[in-house]
């Protein structure tokens, strides 16, 4: 699902909204987990998941095109790990 197909369900499921503000309201509520993954927070949404940072130390990777020795640095990346309920539910649907 991509994020205008998100913002067009919403819609449907709530006729008593604009679509533009189902927009508005599903940019910010992304905009504030970027925020806060960025400031090094971890997100909680209970029943669903946690995002969190990890970091990635600096280390020495190879080329594979070319064998050759590469320096790669410390890095952070964004993780998420699924709440019970939501892993749950997909063990359920049988996926």
């Amino acid at each position: 699902m991509t994020k205008s197909e998100l913002v067009q369900r919403l819609a449907e499921a709530n006729p008593h909204l604009y679509q533009r503000d189902v927009e508005a309201i599903v940019t910010a509520i992304f905009d504030e987990i970027a925020g806060a993954l960025s400031r090094g927070d971890r997100v909680e949404l209970r029943g669903f998941g946690a995002f969190s940072v990890k970091r990635r130390d600096a280390r020495v990777g190879r080329n594979p095109r070319t064998g050759d020795s590469v320096q790669v640095s410390e890095k952070h990346i964004p993780f998420f790990k699924t709440g019970k309920q939501l892993r749950d539910r997909l063990n359920q649907l049988g996926c």
